[in-house]
């Protein structure tokens, strides 16, 4: 079904809706050279927390929730905007599946772009983007982790102006493996899609399920099954990023330089770390690269994929300020 993308322009703070159970509003302006929250709430499970910071035009905003995770069935519900000038760095953090009562729930037959178990047990995440000219948004959450049995579906959409900068990070873990929740979650899909100007420049969907009958609407037939555990070793932790804006094509210099550098050949064992880099031209610019890339790390452990993603990313520095960066990854 064809749908009409409404314009960076066209879409205000005017047109979002209230804030009901499990919403919230982000709305960053700047005035004079200070970033300002204009709008900053929040309802249950939700929590918007943002410290000070003394850069000029920088904000930050942790989206965190009571009891330190999401719980099955809660659902979230953000709207983010930020006005021409500023720049925002957000973060996120866990989450989890207990039973228990919830005061935020959804069924998954509301959710069409993604199927889904047909039970209330379904924890979600939407939040919509929208970014202003000469405005910088850098999404570097803490990476999901689901609890045992949990299912989890998260969906991004950014609508993003042609002169600003964005880099969004999405990133998961295996779960907690102290308590021997190695992928034992029962169902994982998140969502990215950003569009630029007018244009859909991008979009990302990755499923994990445990459940391997079956692929894609086919049966698998006799095929022998496997974990999830089995299906992603030897890795443990997966990220996706990607980079669009004039404020980050150093960044997207370096990280390209970086790979072309690599050296392929076989190997007898699988590397601690690998990743790849994609560049994404301009939506409706043919044959013009450099304006964008996405990248994908895989690693072995958690803490491997954070420390590369820390110094891949380091050219946030010069646009947010060293000690906001580093607020990102601590």
């Amino acid at each position: 079904m064809a749908s009409v993308l409404p314009s960076v322009s066209a879409l205000s703070s005017s047109e979002i809706k209230k804030v009901a159970v499990g919403g919230g509003r982000i709305t960053l302006g700047v005035h004079s050279t200070k970033a300002i929250f204009e709008e900053l709430s929040g309802a249950y499970p939700l929590k918007l927390l943002s410290p000070q910071v003394y850069e000029p035009g920088v904000a930050i905003v942790y989206l965190l929730s009571y009891g330190g995770g999401l719980v099955a069935g809660d659902r979230v519900d953000l709207d983010v905007e930020l006005k021409d000038g500023s720049k925002l760095l957000g973060s996120t953090k866990v989450f989890k599946t207990r039973p228990g009562q919830r005061l935020a729930s959804i069924r998954a037959t509301e959710f069409t772009s993604a199927p889904a178990p047909s039970d209330d047990s379904l924890t979600t995440q939407t939040i919509r983007y929208i970014v202003h000219p000469k405005s910088c948004l850098f999404l570097l959450p803490d990476p999901v982790t689901c609890f045992r049995s949990a299912s989890y579906n998260q969906i991004q959409t950014f609508h993003v102006a042609s002169d600003a900068s964005v880099v969004i990070l999405d990133w998961l873990t295996s779960g907690r493996k102290a308590l021997d929740e190695d992928w034992a979650f029962t169902r994982y899909y998140s969502e990215n899609e950003v569009h630029i100007g007018e244009k859909r420049w991008a979009r990302d969907i990755m499923l994990l399920e445990a459940d391997e009958d079956r692929l894609n609407g086919v049966s698998l037939g006799p095929l022998p099954k496997r974990t999830l555990g089995e299906r992603l070793s030897p890795y443990s932790c997966y990220a996706m990023v990607m980079l669009y804006g004039t404020q980050v094509q150093g960044i997207i210099e370096n990280l390209k330089a970086t790979f072309e550098a690599i050296t392929v050949f076989k190997r007898r064992v699988p590397e601690d770390l690998i990743w790849s880099f994609s560049p994404i031209g301009i939506p409706g610019a043919e044959g013009v690269a450099g304006a964008g890339a996405v990248v994908r790390v895989a690693g072995k452990e958690t803490e491997q994929v954070k420390r590369w993603l820390k110094e891949g990313l380091k050219g946030i520095e010069e646009v947010v300020g060293v000690d906001v960066y580093c607020r990102a990854f601590r």
